[in-house]
């Protein structure tokens, strides 16, 4: 693939995930392996609140295409298929789910050294059409996305973004809800890992006048235990720590509180990822 622009989709994703990875409420035990032949198995299980869920999944590598299924306890089938390069700097993602097959679609994506597209359509007779179109280099890029209903023939959304990113540092703007709102977001990393870092970031909906400021930040307290914390101007705290029991396998520890409601009771969760 080309050195160029990342997806629309990866405008402000990194300030995002700061803020919202791993706060997860519920409790989440997930365990990985490998087979001799190369098929990785994963089990997961979580309890949300007095539901519980379960899921198994494997994923297979064959050249140069991935293979993913994935059971839940519903018995629904989701079935994901990423060739790459089966054109020049292209990408193709077909995914289905039985018993659902509306849900089918399929995405194309090219990378070219200036610029990147993708295009997703879902597999039916009136299908709903996502067009995303980024240009610029690696270091600062202009993106819109937009979504079209054949049935109704008219746009679901439409979305502009520019994203300016250094090795220290990276800022996004996002113009979405069809221009009815807007999102800033700005993330400095502290140190030359990149292992702790602060993130701000600004939301604004026109049309109802709100108005949410969000900071957070991430601090490594070693080489296997760090926390994160986030407080936004709604009153919301939430803070995690993440520590690795073994290679690869983290366990995570979050909570979060209502600093304008303390009569309520804060909610925790627990996440137990163990990986070969």
């Amino acid at each position: 693939m080309s050195k160029g622009p990342g997806l629309f989709a990866d405008i402000g994703k990194k300030a995002k995930d700061l803020l919202t990875r791993d706060y997860n409420p519920d409790q989440k035990f997930s365990i990985s392996t490998n087979t001799l032949s190369g098929v990785a198995l994963t089990s997961t299980v979580l309890k949300k609140g007095v539901v519980h869920a379960a899921d198994v999944s494997t994923q297979y590598k064959f050249r140069n295409a991935l293979f993913d299924v994935k059971i839940d306890t519903e018995s629904n089938v989701m079935t994901t298929i990423t060739i790459t390069e089966i054109l020049p700097s292209t990408k193709a993602i077909a995914s289905f789910k039985v018993p659902d097959y509306n849900s089918s679609k399929l995405e194309v994506q090219y990378f070219h050294d200036h610029a990147t597209v993708t295009a997703t359509a879902a597999l039916k007779q009136n299908p709903l059409v996502d067009l995303t179109a980024t240009l610029g280099s690696p270091t600062i890029s202009f993106g819109a996305e937009a979504g079209y209903d054949t049935t109704s023939r008219s746009f679901t959304k439409y979305n502009f973004g520019i994203s300016i990113t250094k090795p220290d540092k990276c800022a996004s703007v996002i113009l979405g809800d069809k221009a009815d709102s807007i999102k800033a977001s700005y993330l400095q990393h502290l140190d030359e890992s990149k292992r702790s870092a602060a993130v701000g970031e600004v939301y604004r909906k026109f049309s109802t006048n709100e108005n949410v400021i969000t900071v957070g930040g991430l601090y490594a307290v070693d080489h296997l235990t760090s926390v994160k914390a986030k407080l936004n101007s709604n009153g919301k705290l939430g803070a995690l720590v993440q520590h690795e029991v073994l290679p690869k396998s983290i366990v995570t520890i979050s909570g979060e509180i209502d600093t304008k409601t303390l009569e309520k009771y804060p909610r925790f969760g627990l996440s137990l990822v163990l990986k070969p």
